[in-house]
């Protein structure tokens, strides 16, 4: 475990959290919201943005809720179990809806393969840490 912060671990600990889970998420998170951004940049320089367009508003809705869900994982849940239950459920989505149009270009889109893998890396995380909630 290579938590971010290690004042999470006690947070974590409170709100019923794995620390290694939450350290893994966020991880998970942080690399996916890299890999978006840097894919949409790319679409959007290559010679055809029209015809990426819709890849491109997923990979930065992508971006925006793996964004707000990491700053709430920083407060370890925040202590809202409902409300990180959703935010996960959300993120998860929007990773997974990320991740099917970049994994139809992976096999020739370098860019789109780092992003096809971060983003089923991170719904994998959220489902995870979902499902920690719910047994916690």
């Amino acid at each position: 475990m290579n938590l971010h912060n290690p004042l999470l671990l006690d947070l974590a600990v409170k709100a019923r959290l794995s620390p290694a889970a939450l350290d893994d998420s966020v991880t998970a998170l942080r690399e996916c919201e890299a890999a978006v951004t840097v894919c949409a940049a790319a679409m959007l320089s290559e010679g055809e943005p029209e015809r990426m367009r819709e890849a491109v508003s997923r990979d930065m809705d992508c971006s925006d809720v793996v964004t707000a869900t990491c700053r709430v994982l920083d407060r370890a849940g925040g202590g809202d179990a409902a409300l990180l239950a959703s935010l996960l459920d959300a993120c998860a989505m929007a990773c997974e809806r990320s991740h099917e149009l970049c994994a139809q270009h992976a096999g020739h889109l370098p860019h789109c393969r780092v992003c096809a893998d971060a983003t089923r890396k991170a719904a994998g995380a959220c489902r995870q840490l979902r499902a920690g909630l719910t047994s916690a």
